[in-house]
């Protein structure tokens, strides 16, 4: 399987020189980041470095995993994260001193603070908290008929619900796990009563929310630092200067300010750096609608291209296999059907230790996908041809080859293309969230839509997604009449 997933990667991409490339920088799927990453690269640029910047390519999981395997050279973290979350094995008491130690045996160099603390916290509407007199997260506990939307990144983490539940004693019934911009909206609506988030997101403000004192200090400080490889750092000492340049640069009412203008002024997330840099008259002109969305198609071509090829390549074969030897046929089937099982973004997230971050992963997922259907297919359309044509042909002394590529093969072939083409429709519309690892896409601006609250940007990905499962479907079904014998198309005498 190793073998295969390695082989459909190098059908994604060439490789380049690594001494030849510029550092790339990461951020995860949130304004803040996005926002601190931008900083960086700007700033850089000054200083006659370019920087990639792969934006919103997930949580902390994955922003991890990429830089300690260098799909990535750095992003910006939280130490309360650090010491809660990624570092498992790190003493619960261990001073900076220890945390720096502890990355530097994996590589990993930490930067000066950059001047502002985001922590955790729970939040409930102002009005509630006024009504049901909630200063504190210990006062939740006199309330467990409250409803809690928290996101799905907080509900697993080492430093996030698990602890916090255990810590205060919590034992809510009605629990719903969300985005996180989903659950402000959740809580505004009045769908939740309870969400976590983040000391400076500007939501807060905007929808009168009031935050509660962690009054049994269970979050840890929540540093803002810059994670980087000490590889890349050594390999460009203008790369390293940047970093420390970042140290105390950002105070926490500018970080804040900044978060405002992303996600209420709706102004963009490099516009926002640009000025807070000073730089902003030195800002490059934006891609328009027309060729964002041109870049966003071939990305997204490039993603279902290379993985349905691919599984036509090998499920196609597989399924005659399965056909003709019966037994073993159904443990292949039962293979591909339980990779099918796997959610989406599981499947994606399991293959970034062998693939990295990008493309790379996103097509070998689509390629497990897209199996089941074209071997399941194959197998029913080889099994579906009367056994007297069969019989015929053996009796005629045809060759095994010449009986498949000239009766079985013909014969079976709508139901062969069938499942192609709905693979190749299940490809379109799980692509999207290749977006989430940084495979870009028509997830894209999905993603960044529903980060930012805005429908047209949501639209701008959605309704090409759309559209181009209905022209693959169209074309399929067009290739499909193309191939099928003429006498299999005309329709039955009376």
């Amino acid at each position: 399987m190793k073998t295969w997933l390695i082989g459909i990667a190098l059908l994604a991409c060439t490789a380049s020189a690594s001494g030849e490339s510029s550092p790339r920088i990461g951020s995860k799927n949130f304004t803040e980041s996005i926002i601190l990453a931008e900083i960086l690269r700007l700033d850089a640029d000054q200083h006659g470095l370019r920087l990639e910047h792969r934006h919103a390519m997930g949580g902390s999981a994955i922003l991890w995993k990429a830089l300690l395997e260098g799909d990535i050279d750095a992003y910006p973290e939280y130490t309360g994260t650090l010491r809660r979350e990624l570092l498992h094995d790190l003493p619960e008491n261990a001073g900076d001193d220890a945390l720096a130690d502890a990355l530097r045996t994996l590589g990993i160099g930490i930067g000066a603070p950059l001047g502002f603390d985001d922590s955790y916290a729970l939040g409930v509407r102002q009005e509630l908290a006024d009504s049901l007199g909630l200063r504190t997260l210990s006062d939740l506990q006199a309330q467990p008929g409250l409803r809690y939307g928290l996101s799905n990144e907080f509900m697993n983490r080492g430093d996030g619900w698990p602890g916090l539940k255990q810590a205060y004693g919590y034992a809510p019934s009605p629990l719903r796990a969300m985005d996180h911009v989903l659950a402000y909206r959740a809580l505004a609506s009045g769908a939740v009563d309870v969400i976590d988030l983040y000391t400076t997101d500007a939501e807060i403000v905007r929808d009168h929310i009031a935050v509660l004192d962690d009054d049994r200090h269970y979050f840890p400080s929540y540093q803002a630092v810059w994670l980087y490889r000490l590889d890349a750092a050594q390999r460009d000492p203008r790369f390293a200067a940047s970093l420390r340049d970042m140290a105390a640069k950002v105070p926490l009412q500018a970080m804040r300010n900044m978060n405002a203008a992303v996600l209420l002024d709706k102004r963009a997330e490099t516009e926002v750096a640009a000025s807070f840099l000073g730089i902003a008259g030195m800002m490059p002109i934006e891609d328009g609608l027309w060729s964002r969305l041109w870049r966003h198609t071939l990305e997204h071509l490039r993603l279902v291209g290379i993985s349905l090829g691919a599984a036509v390549l090998l499920g196609l074969p597989i399924g005659i296999l399965a056909a003709r030897a019966r037994r073993a046929g159904q443990v292949l089937l039962g293979i591909t059907a339980v990779l099918q099982t796997i959610p989406s973004l599981a499947m994606f997230v399991f293959l970034i230790p062998l693939l990295g971050i990008g493309a790379r992963p996103a097509i070998a997922a689509l390629f497990l996908y897209s199996l089941l259907p074209i071997m399941r297919n194959t197998v029913t359309g080889l099994a579906s041809i009367p056994a007297p044509l069969l019989e015929a042909a053996a009796a005629l002394g045809l060759p095994h080859r010449v009986r498949l590529l000239r009766i079985e093969l013909p014969l079976a072939v709508r139901a062969i293309v069938g499942g192609v083409g709905t693979a190749a429709v299940i490809n379109v519309g799980t692509a999207t969230l290749g977006a989430l690892i940084g495979a870009g896409g028509y997830g894209e601006p999905i993603l960044t839509g529903i980060r930012l609250g805005s429908v047209p940007t949501i639209l701008e990905g959605a309704i090409p997604a759309a559209a181009l499962a209905l022209l693959v479907l169209a074309l399929f079904e067009g290739i499909e009449r193309l191939l099928t014998p003429r006498g299999l198309r005309l329709p039955a005498r009376k």
